[in-house]
């Protein structure tokens, strides 16, 4: 088959072609620079020049596949205050993603996340549904995100073999420059190991690897209107997380009070005091996917997360 990826050279998309090739799959990347493109052509990937806002150039790439892998999101507008606007660019192009691939029964596979879902209990591919999600609800925020995904999901009732696949807050592996590398940065700058609270609070997590596994069974077999876990850690504890941090740096570990995580963590804050665990039982079942690469622990203990300075 012939898949069109979007954010196919960032971090999750550069584990997602690889394994589609491997699968025997032909890979279309959207590139937006050249060296997005030069990633993609090195990876044996074919390249479409373009952006999420580009929506004719959108059409022609999804138009020309077999289905869809939607990973992109404008993360440079949302992190500097705007990410209304770079939800709305998503959500345009997922509408357009569904004119074009409706009543074809092609694949449409989109990422979404699972924090925050529920508070304390695992939350399950069932929970975050129904119809006050909606995009009319929301302002700013994640849930503008979590509307989008339900606008996915519904293209099942227009012949879109769609599926959203959840991933967890932090997709580690080498190469990571996301949560767990920005944590190991403050800890480096603070020069201090933080958690807040009692640091009982969970992230579910996954390795790179076994997420884009999972997206290729999405994309080659997830049912019409499916959700799907890319959870292969159920919650862990983020003092553990702090505890891995502060050995390799050689710094103290410290607990943050909430009324001063604001001050420590800065932007983190907010996350870290999640205590937001996941499940991935109906997805291991439903999908035969089955995690087997190394946990989020095991996979800081390497550390490749403190050769490198801040991202």
């Amino acid at each position: 088959m012939r898949y069109f990826v979007t954010g196919a050279s960032g971090w999750i998309g550069s584990a997602v072609v690889p394994e589609l090739l491997g699968a025997g799959h032909q890979v279309v990347g959207l590139a937006r620079s050249d060296a997005s493109a030069e990633a993609l052509v090195a990876a044996g990937a074919e390249v479409h020049r373009g952006s999420l806002d580009d929506l004719e150039s959108l059409r022609a790439a999804t138009d020309a596949s077999d289905g869809v892998i939607h990973l992109a999101f404008k993360h440079d507008l949302a992190f500097t205050g705007d990410f209304l606007g770079a939800a709305d660019a998503d959500r345009r192009a997922v509408e357009l993603f569904g004119d074009v691939l409706a009543g074809s029964d092609r694949p449409l596979v989109i990422a979404s996340g699972v924090l925050g879902l529920s508070q304390g209990l695992p939350a399950t591919e069932e929970d975050g549904h129904g119809p006050e999600m909606s995009m009319e609800r929301f302002g700013v925020g994640p849930e503008t995100r979590r509307a989008t995904a339900e606008l996915v999901r519904s293209l099942a009732g227009r012949g879109v073999r769609s599926c959203v696949l959840r991933l967890p807050p932090t997709v580690h592996g080498t190469g990571d420059n996301g949560f767990m590398a920005t944590i190991v940065e403050t800890a480096r700058a603070r020069g201090a190991s933080g958690y807040i609270g009692d640091g009982s609070n969970r992230w579910p997590a996954a390795h790179v690897l076994d997420v884009a596994r999972l997206f290729r069974l999405a994309v080659e077999n997830a049912p019409a209107g499916s959700t799907l876990h890319g959870v292969a850690e159920e919650g862990v504890a983020i003092r553990e997380v702090a505890e891995v941090i502060a050995r390799h740096l050689d710094v103290p570990m410290v607990s943050v009070p909430p009324e001063a995580a604001g001050e420590h963590f800065t932007w983190l804050a907010g996350f870290l005091a999640l205590d937001s665990p996941a499940s991935s039982t109906q997805t291991r079942a439903q999908m035969g996917w089955q995690p087997t690469h190394l946990g989020l622990v095991d996979d800081l203990d390497l550390g490749h997360y403190f050769a490198a300075s801040a991202p």
